[in-house]
């Protein structure tokens, strides 16, 4: 069983696919969930779920790529919560396309969205875990990170980037008893995954790459994400784990 000891969590992306699954798979451990979207329907219908179910959440509307309005919203959340004690740094665009084909601004928006959105986050919220000597902060990578894939040279290096600064940051939170870790997922059925999940001569030619030869699902990677910000994942900090199906052993 894993104890979390009545935490509070804001995990960004929480109104589809993998942070949803992360918030409400927190939610079921009695962890209080603030659900972070672009789009307030969609965070707003986790939140909803999530309370209607018996657990805790509140939904909060707010672009992770603008960075004046993320410092907004941390510091209204933190005149709710004194301390947010578990960040999960989960929102991601694709703007795929190769890179003589790629436009600036499918560049600025992916890095934007997926990297620059985690420093945002982490400054105002980070504070707080460090003054309360606990804390866990997990950062939403990709196997893309990990291995790179041609035709997302922006998504790669965001992802990539994720990576450094989760283990950079350990290092620097380690005294004050705040973990950071990152989770890599591979295939996962998704939004972002439809096209090529429904596809069956596609899925096929990418299951090629996946040794247990299916794709994962969200709760897969809730599941993970749910042990290291528990008081059981204590002992681990700056490290990556892959959860892909074998993709990048």
């Amino acid at each position: 069983m894993l104890t979390f000891n009545n935490r509070t969590a804001l995990i960004t992306g929480a109104g589809r696919g993998i942070g949803k699954a992360i918030a409400e798979t927190l939610a079921r451990h009695g962890v209080t969930v603030i659900c972070v979207s672009k789009s307030a329907d969609s965070c707003g219908a986790t939140a909803a779920a999530i309370t209607a179910a018996g657990g805790k959440a509140r939904a909060l509307a707010v672009d992770v790529a603008d960075g004046g309005a993320v410092a907004q919203a941390a510091e209204t959340v933190l005149k709710e919560f004194p301390v947010i004690d578990i960040l999960v740094n989960n929102a991601g665009i694709t703007r795929d396309g190769l890179l003589f084909r790629m436009s600036e601004a499918d560049w600025d928006d992916v890095i934007a969205t997926n990297l620059t959105s985690c420093f945002h986050w982490t400054k105002p919220l980070g504070r707080p875990m460090t003054r309360a000597r606990w804390g866990r902060i997990v950062n939403i990578t990709s196997v893309s990170g990990v291995m790179g894939n041609a035709g997302q040279a922006n998504y790669s290096a965001a992802k990539a980037g994720m990576i450094g600064l989760t283990k950079t940051l350990a290092r620097e939170f380690a005294a004050r008893n705040v973990t950071v870790n990152a989770v890599a997922p591979g295939f996962i059925r998704t939004d972002m995954t439809t096209e090529f999940v429904n596809n069956a001569e596609v899925a096929a030619k990418v299951l090629e790459a996946v040794p247990l030869k299916r794709f994962g699902e969200a709760a897969d990677i809730a599941s993970m994400v749910a042990f290291l910000c528990s008081e059981q994942a204590g002992y681990i900090t700056g490290q990556v784990f892959n959860v892909d199906g074998g993709m990048a052993m």
